[in-house]
């Protein structure tokens, strides 16, 4: 790593607290302590958080993806507390009740650049967060590049983004002169160590809730449109394709073992046999291909792009397709899920009303907003960094009189 890799956005006294901690160490300790990880704990990951005790949460999932990360990236020869951190702080920015939140957050926040929670983690590291003034966390050059899974800003065609228009300053610093869109082999670790985290752990959350039954997969039509939503939503592969993987994926001893899941203890065993089997085969394979195309290191920063072969990453997308199919899909059709929409989108608009409302932290910024977008960027930034529980809490009260 280089002088470069180390530096900070805002310039910082020299620190001689005598633990001889490297800059990403510090970066780590910045994110562990930070409100915005703490808050995790109480967002929703798929289930709406708090409502089983067995299921994730935005947190739960974080600590999984930096834990995935950190081994990963090690393996390869990165420095282990720069992926870690890029775990742990990929998911700051995501608002109340995940990704049904972020939908509801961006239709509402058009006029000021919509939203996205990549792009919020960005601007929660680098400015929202109360640590060095005008700069967040302040962390590293390195580890910010790290947690950047999209480094683009929104463009048509493209759903994800990792950057708002008006955080290019911070942007641009940190991509060190880079023009082109190629993520660092850190940001990728992070970005496959999510993929395989969400795809089997939410497989996993979902069999225990009863939600997926992997039996249903004995018949033909319904393996047929598990692949035709795999194909059209996570895969560039053909159907066809993604039929033989998921014949593969079934027939594996783990994953049979899970048929007939019944909540007993000797189920619960399989369940996580299943998890723990996946988890380090996906691993495994991303860490020797991509040492066969490169070498055996250390790769970070440029060396070299993550290689993840294709049989892996169609197992991987099948999984996801799983949760869609039998998980997401399910709850978006309950009520529940358009109250989400609702309480958010209102909470919008009684804060541009009532600014007067907003915590301490946001009411200086949305009095010093240069326009109405700028205005709206604060109110959403307020809404965003609230737990689902807090979202409520707050519906309630900005919106009484009117009920």
């Amino acid at each position: 790593m280089t002088a470069a890799d180390a530096q900070r956005w805002a310039a910082e006294p020299a620190k001689d607290s005598g633990y001889g901690r490297t800059p990403y160490q510090r970066d780590r300790a910045r994110v562990l302590h930070s409100a915005a990880f703490r808050r995790l704990a109480a967002k929703t990951q798929v289930h709406t958080a708090g409502s089983d005790d067995f299921l994730r949460t935005r947190l739960t999932h974080s600590l999984e993806v930096a834990q995935i990360s950190r081994e990963m990236g090690a393996r390869l020869g990165c420095d282990p507390d720069v992926v870690d951190v890029a775990g742990l702080a990929h998911d700051l920015g995501h608002p109340p009740f995940g990704h049904n939140g972020e939908a509801a957050l961006d239709a509402v926040a058009g006029p000021c650049g919509g939203f996205e929670g990549n792009a919020q983690t960005l601007r929660v590291i680098t400015r929202l967060e109360a640590k060095e003034p005008g700069a967040g966390l302040n962390l590293t050059r390195a580890t910010l590049d790290a947690c950047s899974k999209y480094p683009w800003f929104r463009k048509p065609g493209y759903r994800k983004f990792g950057v708002y228009a008006d955080d290019r300053p911070v942007f641009d610093w940190l991509r060190d002169g880079r023009t082109d869109e190629r993520r660092c082999l850190e940001a990728q670790v992070m970005d496959w160590a999510d993929d395989v985290a969400y795809s089997v752990h939410d497989v996993e959350d979902g069999v225990h809730g009863g939600y997926i039954d992997l039996d249903t997969l004995r018949d033909a039509g319904e393996r047929a449109e598990l692949c035709a939503d795999v194909a059209a939503t996570y895969s560039t592969e053909t159907p066809g394709e993604l039929a033989a993987a998921l014949d593969r994926l079934l027939a594996d001893p783990a994953v049979a073992g899970v048929r007939g899941y019944d909540g007993s203890y000797r189920s619960l065993v399989a369940l996580k046999r299943m998890t723990s089997v996946l988890t380090g085969r996906f691993v495994a394979s991303a860490v020797g291909a991509t040492q066969s195309r490169h070498g055996a290191g250390p790769l970070r920063r440029y060396d070299a792009d993550l290689i993840v072969p294709r049989t892996v990453r169609d197992q991987c997308a099948l999984l996801k397709g799983m949760a869609l199919r039998y998980v997401m899909r399910t709850r978006a059709a309950e009520d529940w899920y358009e109250q989400q929409r609702t309480i958010l989108i209102e909470l919008v608009e009684a804060l541009t009303r009532t600014p007067e409302r907003l915590d301490p932290l946001f009411r200086p910024l949305f009095a010093a907003a240069a326009d109405d977008a700028a205005a709206l960027r604060v109110v959403i930034d307020q809404v965003a960094s609230l737990t689902d529980h807090a979202a409520v809490a707050w519906h309630r009260t900005l919106l009484a009189g009117r009920r």
